[in-house]
């Protein structure tokens, strides 16, 4: 498979969500593997894969016919009536959040919320690549809620603590002027717990378009939640986005980001990135004892031999490696992309990433990494 017609079906499905339809990364990668069985230069070869693999109801026939037509054969298609449309929210079960209508009561027996509860959990359980738009920004007061969770050290830091183990001379020398210098009252002191440093290295290649902006929203959301926290982007290139994800607008982060990295929704070199990150960052000590979170779907257009070797040496370095793939969200997942098997032996934690519900697991197991092989 090329990768223009790679990326051609991957903003095709894109397209689709726009329209209405759930079109998950499962369904992207059976209409990848469907085409390479077809001729391409058979446009019904090339309709019915698409429609087998990304249609799940009948309702959604007639939305993809539409995009179909548009996308493919450049023809130009009415737009749907607004019943239509209401008809498919309908079916779907999803509704608005008062913060888009401006209205709506509470629900009964809680407090006013900004989406309902059962909003909420459709969310928290939505892919981020079937979400619109405005449920991405109604999302993200969740996402940022989820990303305040860091991984914690032993400080080397004594504080005053009642069950400590180390005597607080200090402490007791100022209590006993009280006594006619004598210590009748002992006071203890022990380490406390710091936040460890975490570095995040996110892919922004074409193939991971459809997760970008709501995992960058968690990335600002991290950066914001305080010290200690470095953000890099990648595709065929490495950039450092943490200046510009500490605005305090999510949305001016975003726009600032957009602007710096010149690589976005490009190809990816996931080894070229990771040896920059270990030869310029790397040798600064920024690794070193630090929780390192790579997001990326593991495709790797280039020598995946190469991804092993810079794997091996950031594991070397890193308190952890932490491997999140919004591909792994679907079941029928298997790591069978060159890139992704060279780097699995160097990753402590394989995670999915698709959905809130996905980040909130996430946050718990970086709340609780100790040392390695407990990550």
């Amino acid at each position: 498979m090329s990768e223009p017609l790679t990326r051609q079906v991957v903003t095709f499905g894109r397209v689709l969500r726009e329209a209405g339809l759930e079109v998950g990364p499962g369904r992207i990668a059976d209409a990848l593997t469907g085409l390479d069985r077809v001729r391409l230069d058979r446009q019904e070869d090339v309709y019915w894969t698409l429609r087998t693999t990304l249609v799940a109801r009948r309702e959604d026939i007639a939305p993809f016919d539409r995009a179909f037509d548009a996308w493919f054969l450049r023809r130009p298609t009415p737009a749907p009536s607004r019943a239509d449309e209401d008809r498919r929210e309908l079916q779907r079960g999803v509704r608005r959040t008062r913060s888009d209508t401006g209205g709506g009561e509470p629900p009964a027996g809680g407090e006013p919320e900004s989406i309902g509860h059962s909003a909420h959990e459709v969310l928290r359980h939505k892919d981020f690549a079937a979400m619109s738009p405005d449920e991405v920004r109604a999302a993200r007061a969740l996402i940022a809620a989820v990303a305040t969770e860091r991984p914690r050290r032993r400080s080397r830091r004594l504080r005053p603590h009642r069950r400590g183990t180390a005597l607080d001379l200090r402490a007791m020398a100022r209590a006993s002027i009280g006594t006619g210098g004598d210590a009748v009252q002992r006071r203890f002191r022990r380490r406390t717990q710091a936040p460890r440093k975490l570095v995040l290295l996110c892919d922004v290649s074409g193939s991971m378009e459809a997760y970008t902006r709501a995992l960058l929203l968690y990335l600002h959301a991290t950066v914001r939640a305080g010290r200690g926290v470095e953000v890099f982007a990648f595709g065929t290139r490495l950039t450092r986005l943490t200046p510009e994800l500490a605005s305090r607008d999510p949305e001016e982060a975003l726009a600032r980001a957009a602007r710096s990295v010149v690589d976005w929704a490009a190809g990816t070199r996931i080894g070229d990135a990771l040896k920059t990150f270990n030869d310029v960052w790397g040798r600064r000590a920024l690794t070193r004892g630090a929780v390192v979170l790579i997001v990326s779907d593991g495709w790797e257009r280039d020598d995946p031999d190469l991804v092993g070797r810079e794997m091996r040496r950031l594991h070397r370095q890193a308190h952890a490696v932490v491997w999140v793939n919004p591909l792994k969200g679907s079941p029928r997942y298997e790591p069978l992309s060159a890139g992704m098997r060279a780097a699995l032996p160097y990753v402590d934690r394989f995670v999915a990433g698709h959905n809130l519900a996905s980040l909130e697991a996430l946050a718990g197991l970086l709340a609780g990494v100790g040392r390695r092989h407990e990550a």
